[in-house]
């Protein structure tokens, strides 16, 4: 065996040991997509292709802090909960997208797939890589999702409109009426964000259209992972703006995510808003959302839970442990006439055991019977009006709402997570999705959403209601 083959082999063994070790650690998700080592962060080129959904995502598989040159990963289903890891997808291997095959969509034409991402590359010499010493190249990938048939650069980072930083990304591709348009974030050399729009008649010809939002709309230096998209008639727009203040309970996260109603002028390509910003989420981890249509019509979303960079507030302690991060579960969107309504996929039922039902009169507090486990569904409905209500998950983890407030709050399991709040004119009802290490709430059929990582103790699965009020609980233990 020569030096190389023998190189080549160690790092087979030592991966393949490291998955072994990661698989027995007891944060690993349950019924979430995560990386089998290493880091995981956005979720790209989401489709569904001769029946069968494709998630790539932002991948680094040899280090769980995100310090190298991310590639694609690929997980594949024909049901949306039970995935199989692909290979990995796309490489850094170009001189093109020598740093990082950044974030991308993809679009379905002519029985093929077409990926659109941005290639990374970072030149040597004294630069602070956001007002020089970058490119971002946008990069057009033929596929059936699994090989590679043609690649090539379609808008070479020189070619980008005149006025912008370095930080020109995050491809987004629709249809419409038989022509292609192209988004992208974008951050001005005055430090604003925008999101472009190219034009395209056979996906490999661009042209620059113009500034899609930021001539007359101020939030935040810089937009990431633009989506547009039409749902029950309403234009919307998605984006995840950096760089925001924090205002009472809103924008409390280092990065936020979220999106405006608005109406499209498609002859001049310009997005007006007629809404104010609204966050898709109000909890801790979750960020750089995407969505796509699948086979049934349904407009599906997924979001990475976690957030951009490093938030100096909180962390996962599962960085020493080989990996880090998750995907969101992916999420139907429907609009009522006045927001989004994101709500979680029938399709998740399957994984429901044993159910157990009951009615409580809370007059101070009542435990639940053991009957969950670590990784259960929880649906709580208020009968009549109720006071003061807490529920005490997984060792110090408390939901509460009173006098219109409604608040997750963590203890020392949160890693540094303390608490996100939320003002609302009546809680009608709670759904949550409780993981190893994660949840996800949904409030009011999913009008508003709160997603968190957690890490408490083995064997951590006490739920108590205390209040007072009439409630009507369901309680589905997960099971294969």
């Amino acid at each position: 065996m020569d030096l190389c083959a023998k190189e080549a082999w160690q790092e087979l063994e030592q991966q393949s040991e490291l998955k072994a070790k990661i698989a027995q650690d007891n944060w690993r998700l349950y019924f979430h997509l995560m990386p089998e080592t290493g880091w995981m962060n956005d979720p790209n080129g989401l489709c569904q292709f001769n029946g069968v959904y494709h998630f790539y995502h932002q991948y680094v598989p040899q280090n769980p802090a995100g310090k190298e040159a991310p590639h694609w990963g690929h997980k594949t289903s024909t049901n949306l909960v039970d995935f199989k890891e692909e290979a990995i997808f796309l490489s850094p291997e170009h001189s093109y997208d020598r740093n990082g095959v950044f974030s991308g969509s993809a679009i379905v034409k002519d029985d093929q797939i077409h990926f659109f991402y941005t290639g990374n590359v970072k030149n040597e010499g004294d630069h602070d890589y956001t007002f020089s010493g970058r490119e971002q190249n946008t990069v057009h990938v033929i596929s059936d999702g699994y090989s590679i048939e043609k690649q090539e650069v379609v808008i070479p980072h020189e070619a980008y409109p005149a006025g912008f930083t370095d930080h020109i990304r995050d491809p987004k591709v629709f249809e419409k009426e038989g022509r292609y348009y192209m988004i992208l974030g974008a951050r001005t050399r005055e430090s604003e964000g925008k999101i472009l729009i190219y034009q395209s008649e056979d996906l490999s010809q661009w042209t620059y259209q113009g500034i899609f939002l930021g001539d007359d709309y101020s939030l935040g230096y810089m937009w990431e992972c633009p989506d547009f998209f039409q749902l029950d008639g309403q234009d919307i727009l998605l984006f995840s703006p950096q760089g925001v203040d924090p205002q009472a309970y809103a924008f409390n996260n280092l990065y936020q995510s979220g999106y405006l109603l608005g109406e499209v002028d498609w002859k001049n390509l310009k997005f007006k808003p007629i809404s104010d910003f609204v966050e898709l989420d109000r909890g801790f981890d979750f960020y750089a959302p995407q969505t796509f249509l699948d086979q049934k019509g349904r407009r599906l979303l997924w979001g990475w839970m976690g957030l951009g960079d490093t938030s100096p507030e909180y962390s996962n302690p599962t960085v020493t442990r080989g990996w880090q991060h998750a995907a969101t579960l992916p999420r139907e969107l429907s609009f009522n006439g006045q927001r989004l309504i994101q709500q979680p996929l029938p399709e998740y039922q399957k994984l429901r055991g044993k159910p157990f039902f009951w009615n409580v009169e809370l007059k101070d507090s009542v435990t639940a019977p053991k009957l969950a486990g670590e990784v259960y569904e929880l649906q709580v409905e208020l009968i009549q009006q109720t006071k003061n209500l807490q529920l005490l998950l997984r060792q110090d983890t408390i939901l509460s709402y009173d006098g219109h407030i409604f608040t997750l709050s963590h203890g020392p399991s949160g890693y540094g997570r303390k608490k996100r709040s939320i003002q609302l004119s009546e809680l009608r009802q709670i759904q949550l999705f409780m993981d190893t290490s994660s949840m996800e709430v949904f409030i009011n059929n999913g009008e508003y959403t709160f997603t968190s990582r957690l890490y408490p103790q083995k064997e951590q699965d006490q739920i108590v209601f205390s209040g007072t009020g009439s409630l009507a609980i369901q309680l589905w233990p997960f099971s294969n």
